[in-house]
């Protein structure tokens, strides 16, 4: 890497901190907790949608409907054809599509439920967060005062910042900015 790069490079894994670990591994183990209270259907569901997600399903798909349409246009001449409006086929494909698609529902809306969650989660750590940095703004400015240190000419940003955040009020903030923006 070069020294005038403005990046730097990733920490190595043993200078990860013990809190970060403790909170890596406790995000793990949630998530294989919730992997295993899935239910048959939804495992069913997920297990199906991850095939259908890859390559592999491409190329199964590749050589199925190649064969299919080949021997139905006449391209494989000792092979009789079986579907030649290639109706059926085009039954079997719209039958396919609409399970595939009733299994990545499925699987989406589990997933939006884990992200609801984790969002959740955001939410409150980062309301905890606020709520700690307004106490801890409180507590520098009382310390500035004892020591006699000027805080002069920045009262209005620290009054601002002492203030607690009530997280209805920047919710209703939102919906009114969105509102106003949509008419």
């Amino acid at each position: 890497m070069s020294s005038n790069t403005p990046t730097v490079s990733p920490p190595k894994p043993e200078s990860l901190s013990e809190s970060l670990r403790r909170n890596i591994e406790a995000l793990e183990g949630r998530r294989k907790r919730e992997a295993a209270s899935a239910s048959t259907q939804q495992k069913v569901a997920q297990k199906i949608t991850a095939f259908a997600g890859s390559m592999v399903f491409v190329y199964v798909h590749l050589v199925l409907y190649g064969l299919w349409i080949s021997v139905n246009v006449g391209l494989i001449p000792k092979v009789p054809r079986f579907d030649p409006s290639l109706v059926t086929l085009a039954m079997i494909a719209s039958v396919e599509a609409i399970f595939l698609s009733t299994f990545v529902l499925i699987s989406q809306n589990r997933m939006a439920a884990a992200a609801d969650r984790r969002a959740d989660l955001d939410l409150q750590i980062n309301l905890l967060a606020e709520h700690e940095l307004t106490k801890l703004a409180e507590l520098v400015e009382m310390i500035a005062k004892h020591l006699q240190v000027p805080v002069s000419g920045h009262d209005a940003e620290i009054n601002e910042i002492k203030k607690d955040v009530a997280p209805e009020a920047v919710l209703d903030e939102i919906e009114a900015h969105q509102k106003e923006t949509a008419e």
